[in-house]
């Protein structure tokens, strides 16, 4: 991803238009996907970056409705992408990047991912993370149910939209959730529930 995303904390970057006319089959990408575990070292580019996050949590309506479907459209997840260049969250409603952290944070959240290599190896890793108090403040106890469902899905997009772009990478459910939420210096109220290391295929 290019340096200038995240030249300096708290810099807020539009991203790239996403391409809805991608050349690849919805039944092809299905069929390719794939875990991915090993990963070139190149780096994504910035329209690669825009698009998966597109493709997760991106607005597809005027009516503020995402890619990935929300109990109650109340929209509980947050996507943060941690690379080389540093920590960004993803703002859906601007489809923009604020900067989090210019510094590399990869290899603190692979410590916090049992030292899985998958998350040490990929150029980007996606984190979604859950604010439950907003289904919650609907649906009661039903909320983590309804949230970890809409995690799913965003990563299932985001896996898909990988594959139709060449790219690979895997879903990654075993970490410290305490130990991921300080290497990213997350806010009190946001929850852990995947990673998800995207690269090139080796």
């Amino acid at each position: 991803m290019n340096a200038s995303l995240v030249g300096r904390q708290d810099t807020v970057h539009r991203l790239s238009e996403p391409n809805l006319t991608g050349e690849r089959s919805l039944e092809a990408t299905l069929a390719g996907r794939r875990s991915v575990r090993e990963f070139r070292s190149e780096r994504l580019n910035e329209s690669e970056v825009a698009q998966l996050l597109w493709a997760a949590q991106g607005v597809t309506s005027s009516l503020g409705l995402r890619a990935a479907p929300s109990a109650g459209a109340l929209y509980p997840l947050e996507l943060y992408v941690v690379t080389a260049e540093g920590t960004s969250r993803y703002d859906p409603h601007d489809h923009a990047l604020e900067v989090i952290s210019a510094e590399d944070l990869r290899a603190r959240v692979q410590r916090a991912a049992l030292r899985q290599e998958p998350v040490g190896a990929a150029p980007a890793v996606f984190m979604i993370a859950g604010v439950f108090e907003r289904t919650a403040a609907k649906y009661g106890r039903r909320a983590p149910r309804y949230v970890h469902m809409e995690a799913g899905h965003a990563a299932q997009n985001l896996l898909l939209q990988a594959e139709a772009l060449g790219l690979g990478g895997v879903p990654i459910g075993a970490f410290d959730d305490d130990a991921v939420a300080e290497a990213l210096s997350l806010p009190d109220d946001h929850a852990p529930l995947y990673l998800i290391p995207v690269g090139h295929p080796r």
